[in-house]
């Protein structure tokens, strides 16, 4: 089977809102490889040795997905966006259920390319998300912008594309909020 093409993902998106759960079953198979992908580069800032693999990941992601409440899905980067947000969701409630709230004694987080933060452990991943939600409280647009960067690995085209923004605001945006949470991480 081909890849699909962008159109047939929306078709099945919108079904599956318009209350067509087999759209659903249908739509994993031709989403799959990205959501390993987006998986893959979340798990990559976790610690070494940890057992959780990409296809449980998005494994748990369907679950999540398969029993929530019908999205209005816009087109399929709103749905990788989506994506990216449950699996930190899954991930951060993962690092809570292990008490994972310790900090990690010195070791630096970049907030840089998704595939180049190799270095966060889950303690600084619940750091992360605490400044995320800190800039949120200040800027949403700012936050947005990181969680689907950092947490999504969503190109500048595909944020600004999720959020109905240009990719030069995206840009400007993603260096102010790095900035932001550079500081506010290394005052903690």
């Amino acid at each position: 089977m081909g890849s699909p093409q962008p159109g047939q993902i929306t078709e099945l998106l919108r079904a599956w809102a318009a209350g067509e759960s087999a759209a659903l079953d249908r739509l994993f198979p031709d989403v799959y490889a990205e959501l390993a992908r987006i998986a893959e580069s979340r798990l990559r800032a976790r610690r070494v040795g940890d057992t959780v693999e990409p296809s449980t990941l998005v494994h748990e992601a369907y679950l999540r997905f398969s029993q929530s409440d019908p999205v209005q899905w816009q087109d399929r980067t709103h749905f990788f966006a989506v994506a990216a947000t449950l699996m930190r969701r899954i991930l951060l409630d993962q690092a809570r259920a292990r008490g994972a709230a310790k900090r990690g004694g010195g070791i630096e987080l970049t907030l840089s390319e998704p595939a180049q933060t190799s270095s966060a452990l889950e303690a600084e991943l619940l750091d992360v998300d605490a400044a995320i939600q800190e800039l949120a409280r200040l800027d949403r647009q700012q936050a947005k912008i990181v969680e689907m960067r950092f947490f999504g690995g969503l190109s500048i085209s595909e944020t600004a594309m999720a959020l109905g923004i240009s990719p030069a605001t995206v840009k400007r945006d993603w260096a102010v909020a790095k900035t932001w949470i550079r500081r506010r991480l290394s005052d903690h």
